[in-house]
């Protein structure tokens, strides 16, 4: 199947990107993490506050495992890469994309990590899930656009169509 899949840290602008990505190539946007919310039947944050970061997990799997689309770019949640079987279903419907954006933009960027409903552990810090996630992003990446400072979301939809391109 031909469809995009985003991932990478909170706040590496999956979401943003994949709406531009997505009109760029005249393609439909599904964000996963609305999916959840949706599912749930409540906010991202709520359920982590209300259920706890496992059953968060499973569900954040549940829908990447299944999700099925054509011709679509999707923006998985910065968790998704904790699943290898959700991984393993989404670079089988698609080409794997990761935003890879700089600690110290992500922590510029993510001001509302206790609200914003980033899976993490209580006792990690956004530098500790950086670390942690960073060789798996690496891992499921097919094509990867590093964002340096100064460049605008245009300009990283350019770069992501441009590796598509010279993939094809």
């Amino acid at each position: 199947m031909d469809n995009i899949i985003l991932i990478g840290m909170p706040g590496s602008g999956k979401s943003t990107a994949g709406v531009l990505l997505a009109k760029a190539l005249g393609y439909l946007f599904e964000d996963v993490d609305l999916l959840i919310s949706r599912k749930a039947g409540k906010t991202l944050q709520a359920i982590l506050d209300e259920d706890g970061l496992d059953a968060f997990l499973k569900l954040e799997e549940q829908l990447g495992s299944t999700i099925s689309a054509e011709r679509t770019v999707i923006a998985t949640g910065g968790s998704m890469v904790l699943s290898i079987a959700a991984m393993e279903h989404l670079k089988q419907i698609g080409t794997v994309a990761f935003i890879d954006v700089p600690l110290g933009e992500i922590e510029r960027r993510v001001t509302n990590i206790k609200t914003r409903g980033i899976a993490f552990h209580p006792h990690e810090t956004l530098r500790d899930v950086y670390r942690d996630r960073q060789p798996l992003y690496e891992k499921y990446a097919d094509i990867t656009v590093r964002v340096e400072k100064g460049n605008s979301v245009e300009d990283t939809v350019e770069r992501i169509v441009e590796k598509l391109d010279a993939g094809r």
